[in-house]
């Protein structure tokens, strides 16, 4: 069996173990033997590596394994003060879920990416890229996008959600074969995922999933014509642009519930098209704020559920008859990864199994 230096890397992180921690607990393992062995500059025994990821609770089998490791080519939507820590543990989060996705893919269909990519760097603007996209879905001009999921998934993109932490809002990747992916923290209010699911569909479009290497100055640009595309894609100039001039307090109510965004997010939209004076929008800000609607908004809007992934996790139990434990041996993770990545996606849909 090839070993992947990577893989035991991968593992000795999601379980939370410096070289240090792990290497004290592993007899015959010192830390620099450990350190070469993850750079790939040295081996170790085989008798090691199992002692290893015996503690680690991994198969042997996962160090042959290629879980990518590299995360240049995925898109978050997080706030700036993420730790190290936390950034480390969705990375492992989403390749995981990656991974599983082209587990799959042995046993089922997953649908075609149907969408039209236009790249930002081929001199299209955010807002033509939404109204083409809108277009492609077949929205009227002044239609509300309605049931998100549904129209991500018919369209080729699985969305799996995440028991994540407050500073997470979601990520947007390809796996290793190829399949695009949003993982969506499970933990927020429906308009914020909305606009996440929007934000993410910006980047799979717009932004080359296959460039290695954002430039350090690009990298705010992207987030910023992710967030343009999610606004004008959800909420367009073209239809919202006349119901924002004056926009009163007691206006958002009815507009949240019609366009299916946060109020936040329409007053920020009444800014952006010049709607309102910028003391009207400070005006409007400490109003928010002072009835608490910055925490909570009062009242939360419809999302459709995300089902692809869900369908595949429950066809492998049902058509397939797996039960969690062969279902980890089959795809060569701990038992626990399955029930953490899966079980919190659970579904009793079907999608259609190869032959």
């Amino acid at each position: 069996m090839k070993i992947n230096h990577k893989q035991l890397t991968f593992a000795r992180e999601y379980r939370g173990y410096s070289q240090t921690d792990l290497s004290s607990m592993i007899d015959g393992l010192s830390q620099p033997n450990l350190s070469k062995f993850e750079k790939g500059l040295s081996t170790l025994s085989d008798e090691l590596l199992l002692k290893i990821v015996s503690f680690l609770d991994f198969p042997f089998e996962f160090l042959s394994k290629n879980i990518s490791n590299e995360s240049n080519t995925a898109h978050y939507r997080k706030r700036t003060t993420i730790t190290k820590k936390d950034r480390t543990d969705i990375e492992h989060s989403y390749k995981l879920i990656g991974y599983i996705i082209d587990e799959m893919a042995d046993s089922l269909m997953w649908p075609d990416f149907a969408f039209k990519t236009l790249d930002i760097e081929d001199g299209y603007t955010p807002e033509y890229i939404a109204n083409y996209t809108r277009k492609f879905l077949g929205l009227k001009p002044n239609e509300p996008v309605k049931d998100i999921c549904n129209l991500l998934e018919v369209n080729g993109i699985i969305i799996a959600e995440l028991d994540a932490f407050d500073k997470f809002d979601g990520v947007s990747f390809e796996t290793d074969n190829g399949y695009p992916v949003i993982v969506l923290n499970k933990n927020f209010s429906n308009d914020r995922k909305r606009f996440t699911l929007a934000h993410e569909l910006g980047h799979l479009l717009m932004h080359s999933i296959n460039n290695p290497a954002i430039p350090k100055h690009r990298k705010k640009e992207l987030e910023n014509e992710a967030n343009t595309f999610a606004s004008e894609f959800l909420m367009p100039k073209a239809a919202i642009k006349n119901s924002l001039y004056d926009l009163r307090l007691s206006d958002l109510a009815e507009y949240k519930r019609f366009w299916l965004t946060s109020m936040a997010s329409i007053i920020r939209r009444a800014k952006d098209l010049d709607c309102i004076t910028k003391e009207t929008y400070t005006y409007l800000n400490i109003e928010f704020s002072r009835k608490g609607w910055k925490k909570k908004e009062p009242f939360d809007i419809y999302i459709d559920t995300p089902e692809l992934y869900r369908k595949g996790y429950a066809m492998h139990k049902t058509d397939l008859a797996y039960s969690d434990f062969e279902l980890a041996t089959g795809f060569t993770l701990p038992i626990d990864i399955i029930k953490r990545y899966c079980e919190t996606n659970k579904h009793q849909t079907r999608l259609r199994v190869l032959p």
